[in-house]
């Protein structure tokens, strides 16, 4: 799997802009990725070294339009915390 593939999109909410400033960035990652291939795409793609790598499955929810129910889509999230010397990853380019 390619690094631009494992990393889809970044998480940003009140609580993960909270996190960046301990160097912890928030990802959705492919749903067959593992700890190791986010680690190796994240230094592949923006250049540092990552110390440790947290991933959480979130379930779809339930979801009703008229009387048809359906599942939202899974997704997998991962929480990447980079080395105390390691650059910032620059996710708003100001």
């Amino acid at each position: 799997m390619d690094a631009r593939d494992v990393l889809k999109r970044p998480v940003i909410t009140e609580r993960s802009a909270e996190a960046m400033e301990s160097k912890k960035y928030t990802f959705d990652v492919d749903v067959r990725a593992n700890k190791t291939q986010v680690k190796q795409a994240v230094e592949e793609v923006f250049g540092v070294k990552v110390e440790k790598v947290n991933i959480m499955n979130v379930k779809g929810k339930f979801k009703r339009m008229g009387r048809y129910g359906g599942y939202t889509n899974k997704r997998r999230k991962a929480i990447v915390k980079l080395t105390a010397d390691s650059k910032e990853i620059e996710l708003f380019e100001a």
